[in-house]
């Protein structure tokens, strides 16, 4: 199913297309479009299909990509390391989530919910900062490439704190839900100011 053909119009105007430049890349005449976007013609199928295959096509091509958000420096635990050094690298970074690795590896994460979470269960809560973190971690970060696209990241931040970037196998980059605050500040519309 088809969008509804009002989304011509807005989706043209936010990539900053004219209807003569959206019409040679679709195929379909300006005319038609131009009447379609006033809503005074019915288009077929066919001709729909084509502008929005055009508008989804050149809006995937001009989306942030996961190498244009991340951050290189990745402030990181390992699994071997105490929850004392992870509160304190939490309160030094002012950060609320880590990934946990061993050695190059990420195994998990350890974020202030989960310390909080064992905190309130523990019979001795002064016990749980001799612990290894490793003991008390949750899952792995989900690990995404340098070409993911926004729409995804967003999507997997909406169940996780962070995201890490891997390039050839190692992992080189973050992206927090933090990150994502500032694709609304940007007003270049191409590339974050880092």
């Amino acid at each position: 199913m088809l969008p509804p053909l009002p989304e011509i119009g807005r989706r043209r105007k936010s990539l900053m297309l004219t209807q003569k430049k959206l019409a040679a890349l679709s195929g379909v005449t300006q005319s038609m479009i131009a009447k379609i976007e006033r809503g005074t013609i019915n288009p077929s199928y066919l001709k729909t299909k084509a502008i929005f295959d055009t508008l989804e096509g050149l809006e995937l091509r001009s989306e942030l990509r996961a190498k244009e958000l991340s951050h290189p420096k990745i402030v990181r635990i390992q699994a071997h390391d105490t929850v004392a050094k992870g509160v304190r690298v939490m309160r030094e970074t002012g950060f609320s989530q880590l990934p946990v690795f061993e050695g190059e590896k990420p195994v998990g994460s350890l974020t202030e919910k989960v310390i909080l979470q064992k905190l309130v269960s523990a019979q001795n809560p002064r016990e749980i900062s001799k612990h290894h973190v490793e003991s008390i971690m949750d899952e792995a970060f989900p690990t995404v490439t340098e070409d993911t696209p926004l729409s995804m990241i967003s999507t997997l931040l909406g169940y996780q704190s962070a995201v890490l970037l891997a390039k050839k196998g190692h992992i080189v980059g973050i992206i927090t839900k933090a990150d994502l605050l500032k694709v609304i500040g940007s007003t270049t519309g191409s590339k974050l100011e880092k």
